[in-house]
C-alpha cells in the first residue's frame, strides 16, 4: 500500500512577465519545491490544452495500429533512437520487461554535421498528421522548458541566461507511452523504478499510476490535477545543483484503466560537460559528459542496444550503473 503525497504547485505563469522582480518570485517558488520534494506540479498561462487534446488523440490513432505497421518505425532502424518502442523492449528495475509501449522523438537534428548517437534524424511514421501534431507538442513543451531553464538559473544564483548558450541543440526526448490495460498483469510495473538522466521532466498523464519516492524512502502515488503539468528533478539537475535538487525515483504501476503519457525530457547540448554551478559551494559531484551519460543509461534498459553491446559492435565509456542517483526506496517488511 501507498499513500497520496501532496505535491507543491507553482504557477509560472510570470515567468512570462518583463518584470525580473516577477521571475524571480516564481524562481523562489520553483526553487523550494525543488528542494523539498523533487517532484511538482506546475500550471501556466503558457499552456495551450488545443496541443495537449490533439497529443492525446494522435497517439490513440498511432497506438491502435496492428504490430506490424507500427514495427516499420521499430527504433533499432533509427539513427538517433527515436521510433516505436514495443512492449518488452525495455527493462528497468527488478529485471522484468515494462508493460507497455512507446513512440520516442528526438530534437529531429538534420544537419548533417555534429551528430551524436541521440542526435540525428528521427523516424516518423507514413501517419498523416502524426508528423504535425507530435511536433507542435515538442515545441510547446520545449518553450515551456526554456523558461524553466531561466527560472533555475535565477534559483541558483546564475545570471537569467546561464543555460541559453548549452541548450541550442540538446538531445531532449519526447516519449509518448500506451500502457495498455491488462487485468492479468496484477502488480507488474508498467515502468520499473528509475531517475530520469537528464536536467528535468515535463510529464502530461491521462490516467493514475505514477508513484516516486518520498523523503522518508516510502512509495507514494501521485494524483492528477486537471490543467497541470508534473514535473521532476532529473540525474544532471541534481548535478549542477550540488545535491540541493536531489533526482527523485518513481514507477508507474498497474492501474484498472488505459493510460498514456506524454514525457519530455529536457536536457543540456550532448557535449555539455554537467558540473556542479553553484558558487561558494565545494563540489560534490565530479564531472560527467552529459550526452554520454543519456545514452549509457539508455543502452542499459533497451533489447536492442543491449545486443549490440553484448556482441562488441557497441562499447559504453564510463557508464554508471541506472541507480547512481536519487533517494534510497526502503525494502518492505518481510
Amino acid at each position: 500500500m501507498t499513500d497520496i503525497l501532496p505535491l507543491p504547485l507553482v504557477d509560472i505563469s510570470r515567468l512570462g512577465s518583463d518584470r525580473l522582480d516577477d521571475r524571480l518570485a516564481v524562481a523562489r517558488e520553483l526553487d523550494r519545491a525543488c528542494a523539498e520534494a523533487g517532484f511538482l506540479y506546475i500550471k501556466g498561462a503558457q499552456f495551450d490544452g488545443a496541443v495537449f487534446d490533439r497529443i492525446i488523440a494522435r497517439a490513440k490513432a498511432y497506438f491502435a495500429l496492428d504490430a506490424e505497421t507500427k514495427m516499420q518505425c521499430y527504433i533499432g532502424l533509427s539513427e538517433n533512437h527515436s521510433g516505436y518502442v514495443p512492449v518488452g523492449e525495455e527493462q528497468l528495475g527488478e529485471g522484468k520487461s515494462d508493460l507497455k509501449e512507446a513512440f520516442d522523438v528526438n530534437c529531429d537534428y538534420r544537419d548533417a554535421k555534429g551528430r551524436r548517437p541521440l542526435l540525428g534524424p528521427n523516424l516518423w511514421p507514413d501517419m498523416p498528421g502524426f508528423r504535425d501534431d507530435v511536433q507542435a507538442y515538442y515545441r510547446h513543451v520545449t518553450g515551456i522548458g526554456r523558461l524553466l531553464f531561466r527560472a533555475f538559473a535565477l534559483a541558483l544564483g546564475l545570471p537569467e541566461d546561464h543555460f541559453h548558450a548549452v541548450t541550442q541543440n540538446p538531445p531532449s526526448q519526447l516519449r509518448l507511452i500506451h500502457y495498455p490495460f491488462d487485468p492479468g498483469a496484477c502488480d507488474r510495473s508498467g515502468i520499473g523504478a528509475h531517475t530520469d538522466y537528464e536536467c528535468f521532466t515535463l510529464l502530461f498523464p491521462t490516467a493514475p499510476g505514477l508513484q516516486i519516492v518520498d523523503m522518508q524512502g516510502n512509495w507514494v502515488d501521485v494524483p492528477l490535477i486537471d490543467s497541470t503539468m508534473i514535473m521532476n528533478i532529473g540525474d544532471m539537475m541534481e548535478i549542477m545543483s550540488n545535491g540541493r535538487y536531489v533526482a527523485t525515483r518513481h514507477r508507474v504501476k498497474r492501474v484498472a484503466e488505459e493510460r498514456y503519457s506524454f514525457a519530455l525530457f529536457h536536457a543540456c547540448d550532448y557535449d555539455h560537460v554537467v558540473t556542479p554551478v553553484v558558487q561558494g559551494e565545494v563540489p560534490r559531484y565530479e564531472p560527467l559528459k552529459g550526452g554520454e551519460h543519456l545514452f549509457n543509461q539508455t543502452a542499459q534498459t533497451f533489447a536492442y542496444l543491449k545486443r549490440r553491446v553484448a556482441s562488441g559492435e557497441l562499447v559504453l565509456h564510463d557508464a554508471v550503473p541506472l541507480d547512481s542517483f536519487g533517494r534510497t526506496v526502503v525494502p518492505a517488511p518481510a
